[in-house]
C-alpha cells in the first residue's frame, strides 16, 4: 500500500462521522473528537507541517496547546484521544498502512482541585436566573435546579424530554448518558415546582408539540450549545467568574455527601461506574465534609 497524504487523510473525517454515529457515540463526543483533529490540522497548516498522524507530529502539537496556548492537560488529552481514534479507524479502514500512534503517552492529568459553588454563589445564581423575561427565567431557573439536585451532565440535561418527565414521582429519565447508557434520576418538590412552572409557561411556545423539554426563546429549539450559553451569562451576571457548567456537578456531588448522602447513592444518580469518578469530583471539600462528620460521630466521647 502506498504511503497517502497526510492531508488527503484529513478529508476523510466526514466518513468518520458517519462511523462515530454508526457506533452510537453522543452528540458531545463526536463533536469532542472532530474539533481535536481539525484543531490539529489548522496547526499544522499554520506552520507549514504535513499533518501526519504519527508521535513526533502529534507531540510538537501537543507540545504547542501546552507551552504556547497553556491548555489544560486535560484538553490536552482530549486532542491526543480525538488523534489516536482517528488514526486508530484509519488504520482499521485501511486508509493508512498502520495506526502509528498506538503506545502515545497522555498528556499527565494534574490533580486539580475544583471547588463547589459555595451557598451565596448558588443563591447569587438562581436570583440572576429569575431575572428577564418569564419564560427564560423559568427555564433557567428549572435548569439550574435541576442540575445541582440531580448532578446530571450539561448533554444529559440538555437531552432531557417530556416524555420522560414524572412530576408526581419526581423523577426524570436520561435517555442515553456517557457511555450510551440510560437511568432514572429523582428530585424534590422544589425542583418539581420549579419544572412545572416552565413546563406551563412552555404551552404557548411554537415548538411545544415537540417532546424536547427545554426549548429556546425566540421560537427556536434548544441545543447543547443554547444551555451553555444560557447558564454561563447568568453566571456572569451573578458575578460567578469561574463557572462552568460543570461546575454544578461538582457542586451537586458536594452538597450530597456534605447532606449525609451515601457514596453508592451518589454514583448511582449521577451515572457513575468507577468510584474514582465521584473521588474526583468530591474532593475539593473532602476535609471539611469530614470534620463534619467526626464532630457528628464524637468518637472521643467515652
Amino acid at each position: 500500500m502506498t504511503t497517502p497524504d497526510p492531508h488527503e487523510t484529513m478529508t476523510l473525517l466526514d466518513s468518520w462521522i458517519v462511523a462515530l454515529r454508526a457506533e452510537r457515540k453522543s452528540p458531545q463526543t463526536i463533536k469532542s473528537y472532530v474539533n481535536g483533529v481539525r484543531q490539529f490540522a489548522d496547526w499544522a497548516e499554520d506552520n507549514a507541517v504535513p499533518p501526519r498522524l504519527d508521535r513526533a507530529t502529534v507531540n510538537a502539537f501537543s507540545a504547542h496547546l501546552l507551552d504556547d496556548l497553556e491548555r489544560e492537560p486535560a484538553t490536552v488529552r482530549a486532542r491526543q484521544l480525538a488523534l489516536k481514534r482517528f488514526s486508530a479507524w484509519l488504520a482499521a479502514e485501511g486508509e493508512i498502512p498502520e495506526d502509528r500512534l498506538i503506545g502515545l503517552k497522555s498528556a499527565k492529568l494534574d490533580s486539580k482541585v475544583i471547588e463547589p459553588l459555595t451557598e451565596d454563589e448558588i443563591k447569587a445564581l438562581l436570583k440572576s436566573c429569575a431575572t428577564g423575561d418569564q419564560f427564560r427565567a423559568r427555564r433557567d431557573t428549572a435548569i439550574v435546579r435541576f442540575m445541582l439536585e440531580t448532578g446530571t451532565r450539561a448533554g444529559e440535561t440538555a437531552g432531557l424530554t417530556l416524555s420522560g418527565l414524572d412530576l408526581i414521582e419526581g423523577r426524570a429519565t436520561i435517555i442515553r448518558g456517557k457511555g450510551g447508557k440510560g437511568r432514572t434520576v429523582p428530585f424534590g418538590p422544589n425542583t418539581g415546582q420549579a419544572i412545572d412552572r416552565y413546563v406551563r409557561a412552555r404551552r404557548t411556545h411554537r415548538l411545544a408539540e415537540t417532546d424536547a423539554l427545554w426549548l429556546g426563546d425566540r421560537g427556536k429549539p434548544f441545543s447543547y450549545d443554547g444551555l451553555h450559553k444560557a447558564l454561563r451569562e447568568r453566571a456572569a451576571a451573578a458575578g460567578i467568574d469561574r463557572f462552568h457548567p460543570h461546575l454544578l456537578r461538582h457542586t451537586a456531588a458536594h452538597r450530597w455527601l456534605a447532606a449525609g448522602g451515601s457514596e453508592t447513592g451518589l454514583m448511582a444518580v449521577a451515572g457513575w461506574t468507577r468510584p474514582d469518578m465521584l473521588v474526583r469530583y468530591t474532593k475539593a471539600q473532602s476535609e471539611a465534609r469530614a470534620a463534619a462528620e467526626a464532630r457528628r460521630l464524637n468518637l472521643g466521647e467515652f
